[in-house]
C-alpha cells in the first residue's frame, strides 16, 4: 500500500472537499469553455493523479456520455474515491508508467500534478496513450487570494506548535513536492516541447466567499468546513511525520482549538455576522492536441 501523499503531504479530506468546491457545478461554464470537449461524444477520458476523486466525479456529471478512468499512486485516495464517487473506474497507477495501450484515450486531464513530475515523462506518457487528435488538458493552480476571518487567527499556542513543526518538516524535499514548477509562460511551452500542438491557455477564477449571497447556506457551510478539514489534516500530518517531537496531548489540543474556531465561524455565518473571508483560486488550463 502506498499512502505517502495522503498521510504526509495532503490529507484525503483536504483534497476531496476543496476540489468539490472548486469544481462545483456553478462553475461548469468557466471550465467547459476552456476544456472545449464535445459533450455529446462518447469520449474516453483519463484523469492522471486523481487524488480522492472529486474532479473525476465532476467530469462524470459534465460529460455523461464519456467513459472515465482515473489513476493515482496513493492507495488511500483510490479507496476513498471508490467509496464516494460512482460511474468511474478508479485504479492505482503511476503517471510516468501508465498501464494502458498506445492510442487508448480521447482526453487526458490532470489537476495540480505537472509540477511534481519530470516533464518529459509527464507529457510523454500522455502523448503515448492518447489517440491521434486526442486532447491533453493540464490544470495548474496559480497564486490566488486567501483571507481568513479574525476568529481563525492562530493564538500563541498554535503559533508555537507550527513554528516547532517547521523545524522538522522535510516533506518538500523528501517527497519531491513541486520539484518541477513552471510559470504561466513555461507551462504551454513545455507541452509544445514534448510533442503537442495547437496549444491554448486560459484561466478560471473561482471565488469561494461564504458570505456572498450567491452561495446557499449549505454551500457556505461547505466552504468553511473545507478549510476546517485542511487545518485538521495539517495537524494529522505533523503527528504522522514527526510524532517523536509532539505529544498526543499537544495534537489533541490543536484539534480542539481548530474545531472551536471553525464552529465559531459557522455560528457567525448562521447569525448573519458577515466576515467576508474568501478563497479565490485561479486555475490555469493548458490545452494541447496530439
Amino acid at each position: 500500500m502506498n499512502n505517502i501523499w495522503s498521510k504526509y503531504v495532503q490529507g484525503t479530506k483536504t483534497l476531496y472537499y476543496s476540489r468539490k468546491l472548486r469544481f462545483n457545478d456553478m462553475f461548469a461554464g468557466k471550465y467547459k469553455v476552456l476544456f472545449d470537449l464535445d459533450e455529446d461524444k462518447s469520449l474516453r477520458i483519463l484523469e492522471i493523479g486523481c487524488g480522492p476523486g472529486a474532479l473525476a466525479g465532476t467530469l462524470h456529471r459534465w460529460y455523461p456520455n464519456a467513459e472515465i478512468t482515473a489513476v493515482d499512486r496513493d492507495s488511500e485516495f483510490v479507496r476513498f474515491a471508490n467509496a464516494h464517487e460512482t460511474g468511474i473506474e478508479f485504479m492505482e497507477g503511476d503517471a510516468t508508467h501508465l498501464h494502458f495501450e498506445d492510442n487508448t484515450f480521447d482526453v487526458t486531464i490532470s489537476n495540480t500534478v505537472s509540477e511534481h513530475i519530470e516533464p518529459s515523462q509527464f507529457y510523454g506518457e500522455q502523448l503515448r496513450v492518447l489517440k491521434p487528435g486526442g486532447i491533453c488538458l493540464v490544470l495548474s493552480s496559480r497564486k490566488g487570494i486567501y483571507l481568513t476571518p479574525s476568529c481563525i487567527t492562530l493564538n500563541e499556542y498554535e503559533q508555537e506548535f507550527f513554528k516547532k513543526a517547521e523545524q522538522y518538516d522535510d516533506s518538500m524535499e523528501k517527497y519531491s513536492i513541486c520539484k518541477y514548477p513552471m510559470s504561466e509562460a513555461q507551462l504551454p511551452a513545455a507541452m509544445e516541447k514534448y510533442g503537442f500542438h495547437n496549444i491554448r491557455t486560459g484561466y478560471a477564477t473561482i471565488d469561494l466567499t461564504p458570505d456572498d449571497p450567491k452561495f446557499s447556506a449549505e454551500l457556505a457551510h461547505d466552504i468553511i468546513n473545507a478549510n476546517r478539514y485542511s487545518d485538521l489534516d495539517r495537524i494529522d500530518s505533523v503527528l504522522y511525520s514527526m510524532s517523536e517531537h509532539f505529544t498526543v496531548e499537544e495534537i489533541e489540543e490543536m484539534k480542539r482549538l481548530t474545531n472551536v474556531k471553525y464552529d465559531t465561524r459557522i455560528q457567525q455565518y448562521d447569525r448573519g455576522e458577515k466576515q467576508w473571508d474568501t478563497n479565490v483560486s485561479i486555475i490555469m488550463v493548458v490545452r494541447g492536441t496530439k
